[in-house]
């Protein structure tokens, strides 16, 4: 009797067939080797063009270009590589609670709206590589239609993956039955044209309200909802060329500064592997294991100073779980209420610098990323005591019998062994400051600072997974860029329709001034953090609501710190919160048995949220 398992997306399937086995190997074989090389040669153009620039003062001006080129090709690849994988963000969570049968429909549902979202960009995208083959690169003078190719080819890679998915996993009469109603949909969509055309601003609600939300519960993957809603919106109610939804993902996903995403995220799994994470900690537990909720406060600590390198918040909790974890068992902490505070401590870590949220949010709205990262540090250590009060609370009756406190000299110990550890985050900000490397090459000196340190200080550093970093990297990268793609089209088109203007006007006139505006906003964002996530929404939203925060006198970095902490609050808070169960995930644990352990911090980091929002000087006062 063959084995019977289930994947990502909800079909039941048995063990492989050999043709499908095969097919799948090919397809990871051509993909996941180029993106793992694509993010090893962008680390090592970004680097030659900070030590040419630097060292030898003499700048090399075709780095940036070339960087520019690879990058719409690791962006594509690494979706391609997440797809395969299953790792592209969806919403899971109501598609979970349905019957398996029903589940199945749902899952084989969502496969065929990725297809039908593939299957309408693809033509798009051959007339926009046709289209750009007429621009030349200045420096490299190669004609930009080999760039964007990339998103053709990555598409028509999508499309083999999931019509093998199909044909593999999805019954063929549940699968004929799907297709038909699919079909009658579409068709009865084009013939309604007519209707879309006469209902105006309706259709914002019909295509970016309701269709985007069905998909979303449907378990569809965040882009792809984006994408889907953005064509059909085209489509059916303008006479628009789908080429701009291409030209416009191009716009999203090829901005350079985002190219410190990719990087930041494979310095993250670099400090895990390399010890620089273990070795904060281990001086964080001998400075505070133990006091009643010292790991906890070290927990608190670990999460704020590993945010500060890695940028990616499941990197950070992956790093400081298996550390600690099993040690606070051991002093008796119920699981539930560790990863409470995991998730709370990652929803207070958001604003610290570099964020892949505030490197975002400064490449999609123009403000600048050093006044975000300057600005990011105090309102996470206001998010920190909120939460270090309900750690006192919580641990006033811990028992610490058996708990030796660590004498002076182990202190000093774990301190000299983690310095150069701790040094990391001061030197990614001294060099940015200093204007040694900008904000997207900055991840490149970290990554060479966490090698030496790994090789030569803490003599731990395994080859052997360098590779799966780099195609890791690639597949989260992918599936973060994507998104950004899509949500730039889908923005565009937002404001195309007028929207931005009718928001604009809206927002404005809301009542009570400045103080009315940040209170909206606050809600508003805790809403989209938790069903949409940090970045989608920024990139959807941020270009709208910025410029009506700085006409009625908001700072735009105390704006950002304002969104961001809640859209944190919003990303770790259940039932919708993804990051709350991918820090389940982490701990392994039930996500029931943790939900109501968190409720309190997330009182205390919203009480945190508003004073950050009410005391502007939290977020400015070092500018």
């Amino acid at each position: 009797m063959q084995a019977t398992t289930t994947d990502h997306a909800g079909f039941g399937m048995a063990a492989r067939r050999p043709f499908f086995a095969l097919a799948d190997r090919a397809i990871a074989w051509i993909t996941e080797v180029p993106a793992a090389l694509l993010v090893a040669v962008e680390i090592i153009v970004l680097l030659a063009g900070v030590i040419s620039r630097y060292v030898f003062n003499a700048p090399l001006t075709w780095s940036d270009e070339l960087a520019s080129i690879l990058f719409l090709w690791l962006a594509m690849l690494g979706a391609v590589v997440a797809l395969r994988r299953g790792e592209h963000m969806r919403l899971t969570t109501l598609a979970q609670r349905l019957p398996p049968r029903a589940r199945r429909v749902v899952a084989l549902g969502a496969e065929l709206v990725v297809a039908v979202f593939l299957l309408m960009i693809i033509m798009p995208a051959i007339e926009y590589f046709q289209d750009q083959l007429m621009i030349t690169t200045p420096a490299l003078e190669i004609q930009d239609g080999y760039r964007v190719l990339a998103i053709a080819t990555g598409a028509a890679l999508m499309i083999a993956i999931t019509l093998l998915r199909l044909a593999e996993r999805s019954k063929p009469g549940e699968l004929i039955a799907m297709l038909a109603l699919f079909a009658v949909l579409i068709a009865g969509l084009w013939l309604a044209r007519p209707v879309f055309f006469k209902l105006g601003n309706i259709n914002l609600l019909i295509f970016f309200v309701g269709l985007v939300a069905i998909s979303v519960a449907c378990a569809v993957p965040i882009a792809f909802a984006f994408g889907v809603a953005t064509l059909a919106y085209l489509a059916l109610t303008t006479n628009t060329p789908l080429t701009v939804v291409v030209g416009r993902m191009d716009e999203g996903m090829s901005g350079l500064v985002l190219l410190s995403v990719p990087l930041f995220v494979f310095l993250g799994l670099l400090i895990e592997m390399t010890g620089v994470a273990k070795a904060m900690v281990d001086f964080l537990a001998a400075l505070l294991g133990h006091v009643r909720g010292g790991l906890a406060y070290v927990l608190l600590g670990a999460m704020y100073l590993v945010s500060g390198i890695s940028g990616s918040k499941a990197a950070d909790m992956a790093a400081v779980a298996p550390a600690l974890f099993p040690e606070m068992k051991r002093r008796g902490a119920d699981e539930g209420r560790l990863i409470a505070l995991l998730s709370a401590s990652g929803a207070m870590s958001e604003t610290i610098p570099p964020s892949l949220v505030l490197i975002t949010i400064g490449s999609v709205t123009g403000v600048s990323i050093a006044a975000l990262f300057t600005g990011g540090l105090l309102p996470a250590l206001v998010g920190a005591a909120a939460l270090a009060v309900v750690v006192f609370f919580h641990n006033r009756g811990e028992n610490l019998d058996g708990v030796a406190r660590a004498s002076g000299g182990q202190i000093v110990r774990s301190f000299l062994i983690a310095l150069p550890a701790l040094a990391l985050p001061f030197v990614i900000r001294a060099v940015v400051v200093e204007g040694v490397a900008t904000a997207t090459e900055v991840s490149t000196v970290g990554i060479v600072y966490t090698v030496l340190v790994g090789l030569f200080i803490y003599r731990r550093f395994d080859w052997k997974r360098i590779y799966p970093m780099l195609v890791e990297t690639a597949a989260l990268s992918g599936a973060i860029l994507l998104i950004i793609g899509c949500a730039t089209a889908m923005a565009w088109a937002l404001t195309r329709s007028g929207f931005s203007h009718q928001l604009a006007s809206a927002m404005s006139a809301m009542p009570g001034g400045r103080a009315g505006f940040l209170a909206v906003s606050v809600l508003a964002f805790i809403v989209l953090g938790s069903v949409l996530e940090g970045i989608p929404a920024i990139v959807l939203f941020g270009p709208l609501l910025f410029p009506i925060a700085r006409a009625i006198g908001v700072h735009e970095v105390h704006y950002a710190m304002v969104v961001i902490f809640a859209m944190g609050l919003g990303l770790f808070a259940p039932p919708f919160g993804v990051g709350f169960y991918a820090a389940c995930a982490i701990g392994r644990v039930n996500p029931d048995h943790a939900m109501r352990h968190i409720w309190p911090y997330l009182a205390a980091l919203f009480v945190a949220l508003v004073l950050i929002a009410a005391v502007p000087w939290i977020s400015i006062g070092f500018l």
